[in-house]
């Protein structure tokens, strides 16, 4: 895949263009039928930002203690887009040459890892940062620090169980399927390959030189920074059935710091790096802000540069945003079969999915990974959802326009508010549509 330097900077927004923007975003945020408690967006066309906003609440109120409004400094635990910054750590490590994207990760481990279905085959990072592993979540994707993965992962183990973590359909390399334990023998090879620990590894390899506040060890953090951290929530149950009550209180369903401090898990000053990088959610855990998730999206469209730093060689980011799978209609092409999520996964690269622009009607409902409606746009990056947040990062490398959305929170079950021209549901075409029309489509 080329990629090309940063074109000539783009003008930024007129004010009107900017403030009917901000009009169309703040109705997705107060609508009655998916309320938002809160929104932080950046825009980027040509290669440099045109337009940001944070709208709504980083908490909100409480008995006794108003709420505290978003603003640009306000971090994120932004879900599956930690992937991509995962990634981001893996591939340093593979330009340094302590990690290979081919090799036998077996010989990074210390251990033999090998699907018992289908032994023969080696699994490598490649596979493991294009989800075609083999591996599966049906086992969990995280444990706490006594435990060492090897006893989750290879047969006799302690943690092994019926082997659940391993696909009997499929063999390493055959078959894409999305898969958060992946992120989890990444975290785990880095810390093999980097001698200490996956949080610390991230901030030097990639947070530090960047000069980020992001990280994904909450009990590092200083209490500024915590301060900083939005909580995120669903009008729904923390735990437990999903009963939903649009019209009932938001209720808090993660980092939660005005009501108590994030805490190291317990046996933490005990752990071994390189047994168990899952501990530091390298899928999902990363808490970071949105004007952050673009500088990453700028370094990686500017082909690795930050500033007067070169955070990845060129060739690096070209590799890790090539494309690696292909979902043809029938399959992989050349690899087997897929588990798509309703068609959502359509490609994907080294830590990161390609959006090819494809709408459908499948069974009555839309479905594939078109951003925008009517199409138009195709690019690389990653979604994120859980615990009531949803985000996307994404960018086209051709055109170094790009979208960044992170939604702390929703009011409505989204499963019963389909999207119309993809598998997301309406709320979240509707932010990507008005961040499109509004800043990168022209006029």
């Amino acid at each position: 895949m080329s990629l090309v330097s940063i074109p000539a900077a783009a003008a930024p927004l007129a004010e009107g263009r900017a403030a009917a923007l901000t009009r169309r975003l703040e109705a997705i945020l107060n609508d009655p039928a998916m309320p938002l408690p809160g929104l932080s967006v950046v825009a980027i066309r040509a290669g440099e930002i045109v337009y940001r906003r944070q709208l709504g609440s980083k908490r909100l109120a409480t008995p006794g203690t108003p709420a505290r409004p978003m603003d640009a400094a306000t971090m994120f635990r932004v879900a599956s887009v930690s992937k991509l910054a995962t990634a981001i750590g893996a591939m340093k490590l593979v330009e340094q040459g302590r990690l290979a994207l081919d090799s036998d990760v077996s010989d990074v481990l210390g251990y033999r890892l090998r699907n018992p279905h289908f032994p023969e085959h080696a699994i490598t990072l490649r596979m493991l940062l294009t989800h075609t592993s083999s591996l599966r979540d049906d086992a969990g994707f995280k444990w706490d620090p006594e435990v060492d993965l090897r006893e989750v992962l290879v047969p006799g183990g302690r943690h092994y169980g019926q082997g659940q973590a391993w696909s009997a359909k499929a063999g390493p390399g055959t078959y894409f399927d999305y898969v958060n334990f992946n992120s989890g023998i990444v975290a785990t090879l880095m810390e093999r390959a980097g001698g200490e620990r996956f949080d610390r590894l991230m901030r030097k390899l990639v947070f530090d030189p960047m000069g980020l506040k992001a990280g994904f060890y909450l009990a590092d953090f200083a209490p500024a920074r915590i301060d900083d951290v939005a909580t995120l929530y669903r009008k729904r149950e923390k735990d437990g059935a999903e009963r939903w009550d649009p019209d009932g209180p938001w209720i808090a369903q993660s980092d939660d710091f005005g009501a108590a401090p994030p805490s190291a898990p317990a046996g933490l000053d005990q752990y071994v790096a390189g047994t168990n990088g899952t501990l530091f959610g390298p899928q999902g855990s990363l808490r970071i802000s949105a004007d952050e998730l673009a500088a990453i999206m700028l370094m990686l469209m500017n082909e690795g540069r930050h500033g007067g730093r070169q955070i990845l060689q060129p060739a690096t980011v070209a590799t890790m945003l090539g494309r690696q799978w292909t979902l043809d209609g029938k399959g992989i092409k050349g690899s087997g079969d897929s588990d798509n999520f309703r068609g959502l996964y359509q490609a994907w690269g080294l830590g990161n999915q390609h959006f090819l622009d494809i709408s459908k009607v499948e069974q009555g409902r839309a479905s594939g990974d078109r951003l925008v409606e009517g199409g138009g746009f195709k690019g690389v990056g990653h979604l994120g959802w859980s615990w009531g947040l949803n985000a996307l990062f994404v960018f086209d490398p051709r055109t170094n326009d790009g979208m960044i959305y992170v939604s702390s929170g929703v009011g409505a079950n989204p499963d019963l508010q389909p999207g119309r021209f993809s598998s997301e549901a309406r709320f979240q075409e509707r932010i990507t549509d008005a961040l499109y029309r509004g800043a990168i489509a022209p006029r």
